[in-house]
């Protein structure tokens, strides 16, 4: 049943919760971290751990991409970002990161950003950026917006993707608009690649894109401490609720199709391994980090973070912050897989959960799916 509360005569709002609300509670059973699998499948392609590089030029560069996906996780890289639109993005990248560092005011280094992306995108850029990632022998993933993914779509495929990502903050199965909207189910019914789509942040949209085709479906928006759309647009997703509600919908399709299964992505305030266990244990398959992976040596933000909606020409929904000094920061590998001496779990991410399963009595995902959750009062 769920929970309304009247915020005045006539309307009411519904009461949801965040991962930081939900609490994980161990069974009566345990069992060694080693004995505990955190592999999980999309469509073909099977990985070592159920994690995801969120989409932004702040986190995933080529390199970066087959760095994780050699890990066993998956890189997702923007075809929109700089590498589809400067040959020379490391020198881009150091004004950009010059300008924060230098102004305290957040809008003089977003505007560098909305110059840098006003270079229209080269289709040769992005082709080679994708084959980097291909010939390295990793899965390749690829993000477009809607309202591009008409446009770039055969430029990725070309380039021998696995994975095609359809995101944008708020995604719908038909974008409608004065122009011809793109229509979801058409799209993918044409694709011969795995299409995952979102993000979304209601039962209802999750089982709608589920009827796409799409192998999974993003909940969430990627949000940070870096990401402003709840102060841009007042559109808020609190993630444990939203996750939840997308498990629904895929047990809903799952009976619907008699047994076509679709996964469900969190994206957004996953800060430390206790988020992302907890997103699991909501119902989540895997899960899409962004500012935790600022701290990875690899990261071409070098310890600077950014959401991609952050250089929209008109309204930028986010902002660029540090989240780690050179200090701080540590190989990619430790961040997912340790060892970390940090006691808040920004570290070993991959770890945590684990550990949290095994506390939990759980030896893979999907059982940990099952496990009991309390809220706080």
């Amino acid at each position: 049943m769920q929970d309304h509360v009247e915020i005045g005569m006539g309307r009411s709002a519904r009461r949801t919760y965040e991962l930081a609300d939900v609490n994980i509670v161990p069974s009566r059973r345990t069992r060694s971290a080693k004995e505990v699998s955190t592999a999980w499948q999309l469509d073909a392609y099977r990985f070592n751990m159920p994690v995801l590089a969120h989409p932004t030029d702040a986190v995933v560069s080529p390199e970066l991409a087959i760095a994780m996906g050699k890990l066993g996780g998956l890189a997702v890289l923007n075809a929109e970002g700089l590498w589809s639109r400067h040959a020379d993005v490391e020198s881009k990248l150091q004004k950009v990161l010059g300008r924060a560092n230098d102004d305290l005011r957040p809008s003089a280094a977003i505007r560098m950003l909305q110059e840098l992306h006003a270079e229209p995108i080269q289709l040769d850029l992005l082709g080679a950026a994708i084959s980097q990632i291909r010939d390295s022998g990793v899965t390749t993933a690829v993000r477009v917006s809607p309202q591009n993914a008409r446009r770039l779509t055969p430029t990725i495929l070309d380039a021998g993707i696995d994975l095609l990502v359809v995101q944008g903050t708020i995604i719908s199965a038909e974008h409608v608009s004065s122009n011809e909207p793109l229509n979801l189910k058409h799209f993918i019914a044409d694709l011969d690649v795995p299409v995952v789509a979102g993000g979304v942040s209601d039962h209802r949209t999750a089982l709608h894109l589920m009827r796409t085709g799409a192998a999974g479906v993003i909940v969430g928006y990627g949000a940070s401490a870096a990401t402003t759309t709840r102060e841009v647009l007042g559109i808020g997703v609190p993630m444990a609720t939203a996750i939840a509600d997308a498990a629904a919908a895929r047990r809903e399709y799952l009976d619907e199709t008699g047994g076509r299964y679709v996964h469900v992505i969190a994206d957004g305030d996953l800060h430390s391994s206790s988020d992302v266990a907890k997103a699991i244990a909501c119902g989540a398959d895997a899960v899409a980090l962004g500012s935790i992976l600022s701290a990875a040596n690899e990261a071409p933000g070098q310890g600077w973070y950014w959401p991609s909606v952050a250089a929209h020409p008109s309204m930028p929904r986010g902002t660029i912050a540090r989240f780690y000094d050179e200090d701080e920061r540590t190989p990619l590998e430790a961040v997912l897989n340790g060892p970390s001496d940090d006691p808040f779990g920004s570290t070993n991410i991959v770890g945590g959960l684990r550990r949290a399963m095994a506390k939990s009595g759980y030896s893979d995902l999907k059982e940990f799916q099952k496990v009991g959750l309390t809220v706080r009062g």
